[in-house]
């Protein structure tokens, strides 16, 4: 019955996506191509003094890209360091210096990684002012970068590759807005509140008192998940009732967090000009979503574990409404798309169930990725998968008439290699720095040992990837993790864009080559095969040694 719910469960995401693929990505690569702006968006062109028809060379778009980021890191900073002042601030005081730089800097990264409990934190001005705005803002980039390097394959000999701040409005004001203005009602019907009520006292059935929070979640919760953002407004985040009332609710949600990641391949597909090449993107996406939901959902309904097998299953830490297939395929898609909305507790799964989130983050997420992160992820995978076929047949590699010299393939490296390094020095430091050490073995980490390691793993991975779910188990409001993962985060979603825009610019400086009886389709299922295996492959080579001690080991015991 398990398995057939599963399979049921799956199915209806697939039947829904696809409904969605073929329209949703020919809009979306209408948006990004069309001549013609709209009235408002005339407006903001005339206000911040950008001239639309003008396009921009990489470097100058990588400019517009990072000042734009700061300033918004800037401001998220000055909104929580000033919240007393600020209106609708229920009474709560300013956060710490540290926590407000880890927060600005984990919602201006897409990541929305919360060291804090959200409803005893902030206020609601900082809540819809700084983090719902910077939801909108951070998932427009994202997608803006993705396009920029698809322009980059499509261009001829072009010095440029786009203009952010057309890309960067187009996106939110015609994608990302009126999406979540219908989910946001959809969301309501459905049970998530949407009020500015503050703090209410109520006294329970035993007599005790107890304080429910309000607040304007349903609002930013459509644009946590369809931006692939994922903080939560309350902190339980999408386990709790207010956030995600119903299994219908859960299943709504995982729809918005994969509409938008598995419909860009049908836009790159459009904007190259064959809609084959997105097809193969998005077999690949596919593959390996389903692969990880098969895995952990197996392992979460096998329960292994001494204390599982004890009480007969593995329930601690998932919503009884939910069930065991309801947090899996939340947990698969959360992690699988750089959301890091959680409607169970990843800390509490079994040690091998817990490892397969941690896996979907270490593939570089791509299964389907976050939006436009997935898709410049997996399109640099290609040019490392053309890279190693062209040495298998012994020619010059290309992908979508594109050669792929030198150039090309040192920036494609440099990307793979920011993530793992990243992960991997965040996790060392934090066990190797003596004061550090004993505060992450005192203060942060709450199961000590083989799970402990997985936690702080568990934490720079997330950090590192943009995801921002965590191993609740640990404390991350510390002086040292709220410092080294706001770094981390920064570097995390800002360096591989240097390279992604460096690669764009690249590409379209480049003609096309036409095809000869030696060039790779790259539409077929040996290069599907192809991609799928150097994309798992460069994630197990990198990543097996650091798993042994943490989740494999602990699972295997």
């Amino acid at each position: 019955m398990t398995w057939l719910y599963a399979i049921l469960s799956l199915a209806t995401i697939a039947v829904l996506l696809g409904v969605l693929y073929r329209p949703f990505g020919d809009y979306m690569a209408w948006v990004y191509t069309a001549k013609k702006d709209l009235k408002i968006e005339r407006g903001i062109y005339r206000l911040i003094g950008v001239d639309a028809a003008s396009e921009q060379s990489w470097q100058a778009y990588l400019r517009s890209v990072l000042s734009f980021s700061a300033v918004g890191l800037l401001l998220v900073y000055g909104l929580q360091r000033l919240q007393q002042w600020l209106p609708y601030s229920l009474g709560l005081t300013a956060p710490s210096e540290h926590l407000s730089f880890n927060t600005a800097a984990s919602f201006v990264g897409n990541t929305n990684w919360q060291s804090y409990a959200p409803e005893s934190t902030l206020g609601y001005t900082v809540q819809f002012a700084g983090l719902a705005v910077q939801n909108f803002v951070s998932a427009a980039v994202g997608i803006a970068v993705a396009i920029a390097l698809v322009r980059g394959f499509a261009y001829r000999r072009s010095g440029t590759i786009g203009n952010f701040w057309v890309d960067l409005t187009r996106g939110t004001l015609r994608i990302l807005l009126p999406i979540a203005v219908i989910g946001a009602i959809v969301l309501m019907v459905g049970g998530v509140i949407q009020n500015f009520n503050g703090f209410t006292t109520v006294t329970t059935i035993t007599g005790a008192t107890q304080t429910i929070p309000g607040g304007p979640t349903a609002s930013q919760e459509v644009i946590k998940l369809l931006g692939t953002n994922g903080g939560g407004f309350f902190n339980a985040n999408s386990s709790h009732p207010f956030e995600n009332p119903s299994a219908l609710t859960n299943l709504f949600q995982v729809i918005l967090m994969l509409m938008i990641p598995f419909s860009l391949p049908r836009t790159f597909g459009r904007m190259v000009g064959d809609n084959r090449q997105g097809y193969a993107v998005l077999s690949v996406m596919a593959t390996l979503y389903v692969a990880a939901f098969a895995a952990m959902t197996s392992l979460e309904s096998l329960g292994l574990g001494t204390a599982p097998e004890l009480a007969g299953g593995a329930l601690e830490g998932k919503e009884m409404r939910l069930g065991v297939i309801g947090s899996t395929l939340f947990s698969t898609t959360s992690t699988g798309t750089s959301t890091g909305a959680v409607s169970a507790m990843h800390d509490s799964y079994t040690a091998l169930g817990g490892m397969i989130p941690m896996l979907n983050m270490m593939l570089g997420e791509v299964s389907p990725g976050g939006v436009g992160s997935g898709l410049y992820a997996m399109l640099v995978l290609a040019i490392i998968a053309v890279f190693i076929a062209g040495l298998l047949i012994g020619r010059t590699p290309e992908y979508l008439g594109k050669k792929i010299g030198p150039r090309e393939i040192k920036l494609a490296a440099l990307y793979i290699l920011v993530m793992p390094t990243l992960v991997l020095s965040g996790t060392a430091l934090s066990f190797a720095l003596p004061g550090v050490r004993e505060e992450i073995a005192s203060t942060s980490i709450l199961n000590p040992g083989m799970h402990g390691m997985s936690e702080v793993l568990y934490a720079f991975t997330s950090a590192a990837n943009n995801n921002g779910s965590a191993f609740a188990g640990l404390t991350a409001n510390t002086p040292w993790l709220n410092t080294a993962l706001g770094v981390v985060i920064l570097l995390g979603r800002f360096v591989p864009i240097v390279f992604v825009l460096a690669l764009a610019g690249s590409l379209a400086a480049q003609d096309r080559v036409p095809a000869t009886v030696g060039t790779l389709p790259t539409h077929r299922p040996l290069f599907i095969g192809l991609l799928t295996t150097v994309t798992v492959l460069v994630t197990a080579l990198t990543f097996f040694p650091v798993l042994a001690l943490g989740p494999l080991a602990e699972g295997l015991l």
